[in-house]
């Protein structure tokens, strides 16, 4: 991505927290969601057009975060005119993106440049069943807490099946939630015998930001650990983002990565009453 952002020096700590930004926060926020989504998913091309009890994926993600209170707009990020036409039917304002972002934080970062928002939250475009509250709790965030500059969510690890699997990335932090690491291996690693009271968190794949922060965060380099575990969170820890992580007790929604997962989500949807049996 070429040198670091304006405002950074190119050794010691870089300019990426709210010390550099050029306004300061008010304690009043405007929060939009930004749903990314693009035609050429690798395990499954089109996925936001595949139909769920007979409505398209893109079509859920956008009602599920309609319905969250307090949000100014809800946005489709996509280069494809296919999934613009499903959006726009399903509600939601589309912005027409370049075809070559590498991520889809990057893609969510061109689609609010323009916007007057706040605070940019990055909704996944294969969750049919992200929970609206959550939305809500990410955006508020900044009401009380004005020092963040990103926030996301994580819920208790079930299994010793969902610790393992590096498909379930881990998060631990500290006393006030401040995000100390992301992983794909079983973090904390215990060594003898587990205290009573320790749990492990499984990040859940939604973000909040300053919307100054994340037009830093993707003028920034890629970082070694970032690279390691294919985790663009790191980025941001590396930089000495402050990352808020707010606890969900309910267990993760269903993504749609796969042709497999199709069925899991239809069910899924079922079992939560949104969708005839």
């Amino acid at each position: 991505m070429g040198s670091p952002p304006a405002g950074r020096r190119s050794r010691g700590a870089p300019a990426l927290t709210k010390h550099t930004e050029s306004s300061p926060w008010t304690g009043s926020s405007k929060a939009v969601v930004v749903i990314p989504a693009r035609w050429a998913s690798t395990r499954l091309p089109g996925k936001s057009l595949v139909p769920l009890c007979g409505k398209p994926l893109i079509a859920w993600v956008i009602e599920r975060a309609r319905q969250a209170r307090g949000i100014a707009d809800t946005i489709v990020a996509t280069d494809d005119d296919r999934i613009r036409h499903a959006a726009s039917a399903a509600g939601a304002r589309v912005v027409m993106t370049r075809p070559d972002h590498p991520s889809g934080t990057d893609r969510v970062a061109e689609a609010s440049s323009d916007t007057d928002a706040d605070v940019v939250i990055n909704v996944q475009g294969d969750e049919p069943l992200i929970n609206p509250r959550l939305i809500e709790r990410l955006a508020a965030v900044w009401e009380t807490e004005p020092d963040w500059d990103m926030a996301t969510a994580a819920a208790p690890i079930q299994t010793e099946e969902e610790l393992l699997n590096p498909s379930v990335v881990k998060v631990v932090f500290d006393g006030v939630g401040r995000a100390l690491y992301f992983s794909r291996a079983p973090i904390p690693y215990v060594r003898d015998r587990r205290p009573d009271e320790l749990r492990h968190w499984r990040h859940i794949g939604i973000y909040a930001y300053r919307r100054p922060f994340l037009q830093r965060l993707v003028a920034a380099p890629p970082v070694l650990l970032e690279k390691a575990e294919q985790l663009e969170q790191l980025r941001a820890l590396h930089w000495g983002g402050r990352i808020k992580v707010l606890q969900e007790q309910a267990a993760a929604g269903v993504a749609v990565d796969t042709p497999e997962d199709v069925a899991r989500a239809e069910e899924a949807l079922r079992r939560a009453g949104l969708a005839p049996s």
